[in-house]
């Protein structure tokens, strides 16, 4: 055949490696072990191009990796539980078990087309109860460890449909099933308390020297860690103390009001007979519709109103009024703040549209006086002024002297705030692991004892229109008897946030059959951590915190080892189409099973690898992908002109003998080697195989007779390529003989000395100007090369009447003659 019959070739071999198991990886402590793993899709029905990109990365480290010597993990699985699979179940009269393992199905056999090796006898899917049942597991350990409890938070609420909505639900402040405005509302919901382990969070990012900075930069500013104090500021006319923190305790003097969030629990209390309650209700209701992205930003204009309430500054005595603000949010800190407009420019915007004072407290020192009439706020330092005993003390040395000050009085204490709050896992929908816990009206909350785990999802459920949970309305779900003293009581109808299930899962993947329990620690510690981790930037807050938490308790729950879940992290970046990334909505989405089908798996591969570093966007090319498949039959037909004379022949193996283009070649195919290798290990795909496209050029040009040559540099060829394009590689190394998988070839080693190169071509400038070139032995001297340099022939007539001022060198490259 002179063309790559990828249709008869690609079945063929994925048949043969399903077969054969060739993918199928167990525990060798006499190998060195190496996990590789892309985070794992959703099964939404069809792969696209990112889904693409992330898995040949993937499969190419893993291939890498395996034939230089390590025992290579590389699994595969489904993040199955979630909102989508309930729009379906409620947009089309499917059910989400049927919806769910019809894709699996569907994505799993084009995941198979494209070649990848994964050891699918360690497939796992986090809505089987093989799998759920570990997760109320470990939700249950979580439990007893004083890290999962119920608590009251503010929830979205759809008053159309009578339900909670998680945050996905609501797009543009209503409610996406029915479109009604979405309000808050307090609930009790389940937490993981996240907040116990902020600082080992941040503290163990600097260990993480394998994974992209900026990466580390999102999560160190999600957690966000700050210093300062909780001061005391009790409501005047109430016996209520509101707690504020603030960082800077050195502008107490100068807090003119105080804001709350609208959300802030204690606002009924204060509004309740108001002069103006209306206009505050109304106020509230406007606000909790906005979303907090746009309620915290910059360039969002600053709304308020007054309470009529006051409260009393604690150093100062001062009353100062109690105001309800869009930019406080009840998530962060206490739900309130401190305002100090001279000093903090959105309270400064703050108070000068609401004509609140603005009161100075420290000096600019460029300013001529501390009654200059403010422009803005200054947050810069400087001396405290209008601060009482504190006045005179620069701001940094005052931040210490006031909190011992507060601390002695009571009246406040230093703290240390973190940004990052609980995680509220509870989600009031039908398709998601059951929170194991049941509510006795006698005992209170009690969990589901371990051996009456899992607690099984049932699936003869109704879906109505009023956007409530099924479970809730299930009987015989809710109904049961409390472990504990043996009366009535009902389970628990909320269900665990999705990101819950895909924040163990590479633990899973380490011991899949286990029905004994989630990991056995052995062989947790044998595969973990994660060797390489890659997946989209999207997921670098909250999956990747997620992960780090679960693995981090587990550790300390004595379960695992290994403290960190990932020890290196690759971000791809996203494949755009006409400079844009692909969206069904925006119509530029490239089907992966159209390209497999025209091109084969191989061409996909190849292309997606070739078109861009694997952390840059890619721009999607058609001439990029007819190229990709030109460039491999190319490589089909070398072969193929060459395999009958070379496969009753021995590889050369050595330099020994080799003069002139035999010679050349083998350097080529060792520079080659040398530079793929490092390339790979340095995630540069795309200059890796633009240097095996160098190569098969170079074996193209020689016209030698060297059977033993070729056929060494024939299996080199074949055995770079094993990684990028493994279809191909594995024809091609039969054609040549080959015994075995390519795949379970060693790669091969470099010979240093056929990278020994005895001349070298040097660029001759005068005045630098290109005008000639010379071939010089490598281990000519310097003065040897000026000599020969200013003595050529062909520069004279550009030297001629003039005096040579210098000569520069670059080492191996070129000589600059300068003359006047």
């Amino acid at each position: 055949m002179r063309t790559y019959d990828f249709r008869q070739i690609e079945p063929k071999w994925q048949k043969h490696w399903d077969e054969s198991e060739l993918y199928k990886v167990a525990e060798d402590p006499d190998k060195p072990k190496y996990y590789c793993l892309e985070m794992l899709p959703y099964p939404s029905g069809r792969l696209h191009m990112g889904h693409v990109r992330n898995y040949a990365i993937g499969d190419v480290v893993a291939r890498f990796q395996s034939m230089n010597g390590f025992n290579v993990l590389h699994p595969m699985g489904w993040d199955a539980f979630g909102l989508p699979a309930e729009n379906a179940a409620i947009q089309r009269g499917v059910h989400p078990v049927l919806w769910t393992k019809e894709n699996i199905a569907y994505m799993k056999q084009q995941l198979k087309r494209l070649g990848l090796s994964y050891d699918w006898s360690r497939e796992i899917t986090s809505c089987l109860p093989d799998y759920y049942r570990w997760t109320q597991w470990l939700f249950l350990q979580f439990y007893r460890a004083g890290l999962a409890y119920k608590s009251g938070a503010a929830v979205n609420w759809c008053p159309s449909c009578g339900t909670v909505l998680a945050n996905e639900q609501v797009v543009a402040g209503n409610c996406e099933r029915c479109d009604t405005p979405v309000e808050k509302k307090h609930l009790e919901q389940w937490f993981f308390r996240i907040t116990s382990y902020a600082q080992r969070l941040l503290d163990n990012l600097q260990k993480l020297d394998g994974w992209p900075d900026k990466v580390k930069t999102m999560q160190h500013n999600w957690i966000g860690r700050s210093e300062g104090a909780m001061l005391k500021f009790a409501i005047d006319g109430t016996d209520k103390i509101l707690e504020v923190f603030t960082t800077r305790p050195d502008t107490i003097y100068g807090a003119t009001f105080m804001v709350m969030a609208p959300e802030h629990p204690w606002v009924e209390e204060l509004i309740d007979g108001a002069d103006n309650e209306a206009e505050i209700r109304r106020f509230i209701a406007q606000v909790v519709h906005e979303d907090e992205i746009s309620r915290t930003a910059e360039d969002t204009e600053k709304l308020g109103i007054f309470t009529g309430k006051y409260c009393i500054n604690p150093l100062s005595g001062e009353r100062i009024p109690i105001w309800l603000g869009n930019y406080v949010l009840m998530g962060y800190g206490t739900g309130a703040i401190m305002a100090v407009p001279a000093h903090d420019q959105r309270d400064f915007e703050f108070a000068r549209k609401y004509d609140i004072p603005v009161r100075l407290v420290i000096q600019d020192p460029q300013a001529e006086s501390a009654e200059d009439e403010l422009p803005a706020a200054y947050e810069g330092s400087g001396v405290l002024v209008n601060s009482d005993r504190f006045s005179g003390l620069e701001n940094n040395r005052a931040m210490e002297k006031i909190i011992d000050y507060l601390e002695t009085k009571q009246l406040g204490e230093f703290k240390v705030q973190y940004r990052l709050r609980d995680w509220l896992i509870s989600r009031q929908r039908y398709w998601g692991a059951p929170i194991p816990m049941i509510n006795c009206e006698k005992c209170g909350l009690v969990p589901v004892p371990e051996k009456d785990l899992p607690v099984i999802l049932p699936e003869d459920v109704e879906f109505g229109t009023d956007g409530k949970s099924p479970l809730s309305k299930h009987e015989s779900f809710v109904n049961t008897t409390c472990p504990t003293c043996g009366g009535k009581a009902s389970r628990e109808t909320d269900t665990m946030d999705t990101f819950v299930c895909s924040s163990w899962y590479f633990l899973r993947y380490c011991d899949p059959h286990n029905g004994k329990q989630a990991v056995d620690k052995d062989v947790a510690d044998y595969w973990m951590p994660v060797d390489q981790y890659i997946g989209g930037v999207e997921h670098a807050i909250l999956h990747l915190m997620y992960a780090r938490f679960f693995t981090m308790v587990l550790h300390d729950l004595g379960l695992v080892e290994s403290e960190e879940p990932f020890a290196n992290l690759l971000t791809q970046g996203m494949v755009l189409k006409d400079g844009i990334k692909m969206s069904k909505s925006k119509g530029n989405v490239v089907d992966p099973d159209r390209i497999v089908e025209r091109y084969g798996a191989d061409t996909a591969r190849l292309f997606i690898l070739f078109a861009a570093p694997p952390d840059r966007d890619l721009e999607w090319s058609e001439s990029g992908v007819e190229g990709a498949y030109r460039f491999i039959n190319r490589v089909w037909r070398l072969v193929q002109d060459y395999s009958p004379r070379v496969q009753k022949v021995q590889p050369t193996r050595s330099n020994d003998g080799l003069v002139g283009q035999d010679k050349d070649l083998r350097r080529a195919m060792h520079q080659t080697l040398s530079k793929v290798k490092g390339d790979i290990q340095r995630f540069n795909f795309n200059t890796a195989i633009s240097s095996i496209m160098e190569y098969v050029n170079a074996f193209y040009q020689y016209d030698g007779d060297n059977m033993y040559l070729c056929r060494e540099g024939l299996e080199t060829l074949v055995l770079m390529l094993a990684p990028f394009v493994p279809h191909l590689a594995e024809e091609l190394w039969q054609e040549l003989g080959g015994r075995g998988s390519v795949h379970k070839m060693v790669w091969p080693q470099v010979d240093e000395e056929a990278l020994q190169v005895e001349e070298m071509t040097i660029v001759l400038q005068v005045n630098g100007k290109v005008r000639d070139r010379v071939t010089v032995p490598v281990d000519i001297t310097d003065d040897e090369l000026k000599k020969l340099a200013t003595s050529q022939e062909s520069l004279a007539p550009f030297m001629e009447g003039k005096d040579v001022v210098k000569v520069i060198l670059v080492p191996k490259k070129l000589v600059n003659i300068v003359v006047r």
